[in-house]
């Protein structure tokens, strides 16, 4: 097995310890960054993806990685009950709260510092599980996936949005010629951080998308598994059902 991506290479800490290192380094620039370098398509694609729950109208929605919050709250749209949020950012989740409290919603979305691997929530609590530009953060892949089927209900579903890597050879080049040399180098100038941005660029290449994923997604329990591709295949949305 190859060795995981890692966002600072120098570093002997783990995956995860380097994900919420940068990500709270990141935290103050995020929301700005994501609009910015996906030209405002990321909130197309969060809308797009939480459309997906609206046969089920969940009730209670658990928001894994959830960074600032923008997809628990764009999941607000479905009108649940109540919906956590959990990441392992304190910084990424500060920015949340503070959007939370700005929209009047503290009492809908609670946002957790949490290990995504090591979910603090009850078997079968939650009716929907999200996660948005997450799962190829995960230190164990297969662990992370395993615990949001532990606490999805039966007959609860997921809706995973990641990045993927597009078909067409023009598109494909485009895009990386893209993500490998003009996000980081637009990351590092205006993130202070040189290393968080060619780590998305690493991590989206190294993450096995398309049919590899949803063969995982199989193995770890999950029903009903398919995938959606937008944006001449930038990204994707995979399903799943327990």
């Amino acid at each position: 097995m190859s060795e995981p991506v890692r966002p600072y290479k120098d570093s002997k800490s783990g995956k995860k310890e380097q994900v919420a290192k940068m990500f709270d380094n990141i935290a103050w620039r995020y929301d700005f960054l994501n609009h910015l370098l996906s030209f405002g398509i990321d909130k197309y694609w969060r809308r797009s993806a939480i459309r997906e729950l609206r046969e089920i109208k969940p009730a209670f929605i658990l928001d894994i990685a959830t960074g600032t919050g923008d997809f628990a709250l764009e999941a607000m749209r479905l009108k649940p009950e109540k919906i956590f949020g959990i990441d392992i950012s304190a910084d990424m989740l500060a920015i949340g709260k503070k959007k939370i409290t700005d929209k009047k919603l503290t009492g809908r979305i609670e946002l957790l510092e949490g290990d995504s691997e090591n979910l603090i929530f009850q078997d079968n609590k939650f009716d929907a599980v999200i996660v948005a530009f997450g799962v190829r953060n995960f230190e164990n892949l297969e662990k992370g996936l395993s615990e949001m089927l532990r606490v999805l209900r039966p007959g609860g579903k997921t809706v995973i949005l990641e990045f993927s890597k597009p078909k067409s050879v023009i598109i494909s080049g485009l895009y990386t010629f893209y993500s490998s040399k003009i996000t980081p180098w637009i990351g590092k100038k205006l993130s202070k951080d040189p290393a968080a941005y060619g780590y998305l660029h690493e991590s989206v290449m190294a993450f096995p998308e398309g049919e590899t994923f949803k063969e995982i997604l199989r193995k770890c329990g999950f029903n009903n598994v398919s995938d959606r591709r937008m944006t001449m295949g930038v990204v994707s949305v995979y399903t799943g059902t327990k």
